[in-house]
Parts: structure tokens; C-alpha cells; sequence
């Protein structure tokens, strides 16, 4: 008898305790981490009444959407190893497309690795960490799988070049991996065949594309991760509306190209310097756009369609995810986060692509959507990419870590009226021995241009001003006046240049 209530005892102890890791695992926040590849702000939930984004609207009614939020660097390497490291292209040392993070910057701790630290799973699909060799594989406790890997739509291969389905594209990148090309070579090859389209129209599945099968996976690893008894931390890195434009058909005939106008203003700002303005080569690269001027009108509303069906495209594929996550009762208990790695220009100040310092370059969409936030709230404080880390740490109830660069905006998620921060600060090079620097509050954008070797020192302890410019977005939102040399503004402008350095100055220390 003794020995049969024992047996009771343990059972009794075992559910107990069964109960309460359960108990424990509900408490953890998971998080979603969902990064879009050149999504500018053109979205229903901010104002844009030509687009068609149901999915990323509905989710923004859900939580919070910041509409002042801005990226570091406004190309996808730099930007994205800010928010993933918490820091400033000037404290990761990575500005451009080649420099991998950990050769430059080896004991960062990854937003992904820190929650890895905490006892999350954590998993990446599609593209996130550029500027990070393989993703980072020390980030993940999931092996990350690269595109190539993934599955595919029956009948369909892994897209040519990473970009296309077209039966002709394809045959001539498998005539480029018989002669064992570079990708450089390699799209130069196919350019010179005129197969480099900067858009693409066909009818096929929507995982016949990358973000297709990333969401596919995205949904697997879902059901994966949630039968653990660990919280997890999942990202997911969607590709459009990066160039080329290439999505299915019926996201193209959601749209009339007859009814697509060209941006307000092409033309350059009164009074901006050169520095502020490239030569948009990355859309260059492509077969069909001219090597010199303008491009043409019909292609111009061709780009502007195929930017607008791309992100209709991706907003279907994040619509099967937090489905996916619904079914299987995990939104209550997660964190989702939306970001776009930086903005696009789509022919303002005849500009294409991003690469500047200019509004529609470095603006982009968050929205932060959990548990314990509000719903359907617009957050008008200034927010930066930087902010993210230790937001989410916030959320998910993990110590801050002190040597970030940005601030949590938990009292914005709580109460959107909350002024977090009165600036928001982003940078970009010409060259290596030009850095432009830019500070924006609520009304006024101003951009300095420092001559130095930013690489080896830093220019704004000591700065050499070699261009200004200043923007009033009330009296002026398409920026196309200078207000730098304007005596009427010279107060504010010494001001906004007070403020900038000296909050470069002391993230340096």
C-alpha cells in the first residue's frame, strides 16, 4: 500500500512539474522577425492608397506602426548588420556590400545570438544578414539553409541567377555555370545576352519564387519550432520588391500601368551638392535600362508597376505566415516585427534605387505588433533601426545590453503619443573619403558632407565640411530647396549640427 501511494506521489510530482515547464514555456515570448528587402513606407497603412497590402495592413492594425522610422544606411549590408547588432554603421564598421561583419568586428553579439544566449531557438530563412559571411551561422541554433536550398513549386527550379523562371534566362545561366563564371562575370554574361531584365511577368506558383518557398519554409519551421518546449526566435528575409521586379502574373493585374503616374519632382534640390545625388547603377546593371540619362517614361511606369506588384507579391507570402502562426495559437504569445531594410527611390529627384540620404532613401516601415503593446496605434516619435535590439529585449523580458546604440521604444508600443527620441540619424559614403551624415527630427532633415578617411578615423571629431544641405518637410516634403545657405535658417542649422555631432561623439566613447 505504502509502495502504491509512492507511485501516486511521483505521478502526482511529475504532472505537477509537467505542468509547470508548460506553464514556464507559455510565459516566453517568441519573436517573428520578418525583414522585407527595399520596402519603402508604400503601403496601405501608410496612406498609400495605389498599393495593395492587406496582410502587413491588417498586422499593423494588430500593433503598433512608427511612422518616423529610419535606417541606418540606406543599402542592405550596412543597414542590416545595424539592426541586427544594435550599432551604427560607424561602430560595425561595415559601409558597403563587401566587408563581412566579423572580419571587421568579431565579438559582436547578433540580435539572433543574444536570444540564442537566453535559451531561444533561433532560425533564418531567405535574406537577412547580409554583410555577414553564410548568415552568421553562429547566430542560428537551426542551421540556416540557404535560397538555393529550399523547395521549390513542382515543375519549377531554383530561379536563374537567384532573379528569374524565364525558360530562355535559364538556359543561358546554365551556359554560365559550364564556363565556371563569378557572379559578376556571371551577370555580365547574361546582360550582354540582353537576359537581364529588370522586371519579370509570368504565370507561375508563388513559390516558383524565392520569397515563395521562404515563406513555405517559414511555415515549416513554425510548426517546428512551436512544438519545442523552447520560446524561439524565427526571421524570415523576403527578397521583393528588391530588383529585378520579377513577380507572378496576378500581382501584376492587380495594377493599371495606365494609371501609374511618374514621381512629383525629378529634378534636383535648389542649392543640394553633388554628394547628395549617384548615378544609380545597381539599376543600371540591368539589360534593358539605358547605360546613360533618363530612363524612359513607358519603362519608368514599367518600374513603378513592378515595384507595386512585388510588394503585393511579398504581402501575400507574410499573409501565409501569420495565418500559419494563428492556426497554430502562437500569436498571443509572440512578438512580430516588420521592418523594411531601408526605402526606394522610384524617379524622385531622378533618382532610382537607394544609396542617399534623401527621405525616400532612408525611411522605412516598422511596425511592432505584440502581447502586451497597444493595437492599431500610430507612433509618431522618431525611431531608428538601432532601437529594434533592445526593443525586442524589452519585450521578451531579456537584460539590456548597455553598449547598444538605440533605445528601447517599449513606452511608444505602449502608449503612441510617447516621444522616445527627437532624432533619428543615418549616414552614407561616397567614395572612401566622403561621409555624408544626416540628422532628422520631426520637421527638418539636415545632412552635412565630411571630407576624411572615415575608414581609419573619425571624421566628425574634427569635421571638414565640404557640403550641407537642410530640408523643411512641412513647407516642403519633395525636398527640392536647400535651406543650408539660407541666412533666416542659419540658427537651426548650427543647432541640428550641434546635436548630430555630439551624438556621434559620445556613441563613439
Amino acid at each position: 500500500m505504502k509502495k502504491f501511494s509512492k507511485v501516486i506521489i511521483m505521478l502526482a510530482v511529475l504532472l505537477n512539474l509537467a505542468a509547470s515547464c508548460k506553464a514556464q514555456k507559455q510565459q516566453h515570448t517568441n519573436v517573428l522577425f520578418i525583414a522585407v528587402d527595399d520596402l519603402k513606407p508604400m503601403l496601405g497603412c501608410y496612406g498609400d492608397k495605389a498599393i495593395i497590402s492587406p496582410n502587413i495592413d491588417a498586422l499593423a492594425k494588430q500593433g503598433v506602426l512608427f511612422e518616423n522610422a529610419y535606417c541606418q544606411q540606406a543599402v542592405c549590408a550596412p543597414s542590416r548588420v545595424s539592426i541586427f547588432s544594435g550599432l551604427r554603421p560607424d561602430q560595425t564598421r561595415v559601409w558597403d556590400l563587401k566587408t563581412n561583419m566579423r572580419d571587421v568586428n568579431p565579438d559582436v553579439v547578433t540580435l539572433p545570438q543574444y536570444f540564442m544566449q537566453h535559451g531561444y531557438q533561433t532560425a533564418g530563412v531567405g535574406k537577412l544578414m547580409h554583410g555577414a559571411k553564410n548568415n552568421d551561422p553562429g547566430s542560428w541554433t537551426i542551421p540556416y539553409k540557404e535560397d538555393k536550398h529550399l523547395r521549390y513549386a513542382d515543375g519549377y527550379q531554383y530561379p536563374a541567377n537567384g532573379k528569374y523562371q524565364a525558360k530562355a534566362i535559364h538556359k543561358a545561366y546554365r551556359e554560365s555555370r559550364k564556363q565556371k563564371l563569378d557572379w559578376k562575370a556571371t551577370n555580365q554574361y547574361l546582360k550582354s545576352k540582353g537576359l537581364s531584365p529588370s522586371v519579370e511577368c509570368l504565370d507561375v506558383p508563388d513559390d516558383a519564387y524565392e520569397d515563395g518557398a521562404v515563406a513555405v519554409k517559414g511555415m515549416a519551421l513554425l510548426e517546428e519550432m512551436s512544438a519545442d518546449n523552447k520560446p524561439f526566435f524565427l526571421a524570415l528575409g523576403f527578397h521583393k520588391p528588391h530588383l529585378p521586379f520579377a513577380a507572378p502574373k496576378k500581382y501584376w493585374d492587380m495594377y493599371d500601368r495606365a494609371s501609374i503616374e511618374q514621381a512629383a519632382f525629378m529634378d534636383k534640390a535648389k542649392g543640394a551638392p553633388e554628394y547628395a545625388y549617384h548615378t544609380w547603377g545597381e539599376l543600371r546593371n540591368y539589360s534593358d535600362i539605358p547605360q546613360q540619362g533618363q530612363v524612359p517614361v513607358d519603362k519608368q511606369k514599367e518600374l513603378i508597376h513592378g515595384y507595386r506588384a512585388s510588394v503585393s507579391y511579398v504581402d501575400a507570402q507574410i499573409g501565409k505566415v501569420l495565418e500559419k502562426l494563428d492556426e497554430l495559437g502562437l500569436r498571443e504569445n509572440t512578438v512580430i516585427v516588420l521592418w523594411g531594410d531601408h526605402g526606394w527611390h522610384l524617379g524622385d529627384h531622378g533618382l532610382w534605387c537607394k544609396h542617399s540620404n534623401f527621405e525616400q532613401a532612408v525611411k522605412a516601415p516598422l511596425i511592432i505588433a505584440a502581447p502586451q503593446v497597444s493595437q492599431g496605434q500610430v507612433a509618431s516619435t522618431m525611431a531608428e533601426f538601432v532601437d529594434v535590439y533592445p526593443t525586442l529585449c524589452e519585450l521578451s523580458g531579456l537584460p539590456l545590453e548597455e553598449h547598444l546604440d538605440g533605445v528601447s521604444l517599449l513606452p511608444a508600443l505602449q502608449h503612441a503619443e510617447t516621444t522616445v527620441k527627437d532624432y533619428a540619424i543615418s549616414q552614407f559614403p561616397r567614395g572612401n573619403n566622403i561621409m555624408g551624415y544626416t540628422i532628422r527630427n520631426q520637421r527638418y532633415r539636415y545632412t552635412v558632407w565630411l571630407q576624411g578617411a572615415f575608414r581609419k578615423q573619425r571624421v566628425y571629431e574634427q569635421p571638414k565640411i565640404v557640403g550641407a544641405e537642410l530640408y523643411d518637410y512641412i513647407n516642403d516634403p519633395l525636398e527640392t530647396v536647400s535651406l543650408a545657405d539660407d541666412e533666416a535658417h542659419k540658427a537651426l542649422k548650427q543647432e541640428m549640427e550641434r546635436q548630430l555631432f555630439t551624438i556621434l561623439n559620445n556613441q563613439a566613447q
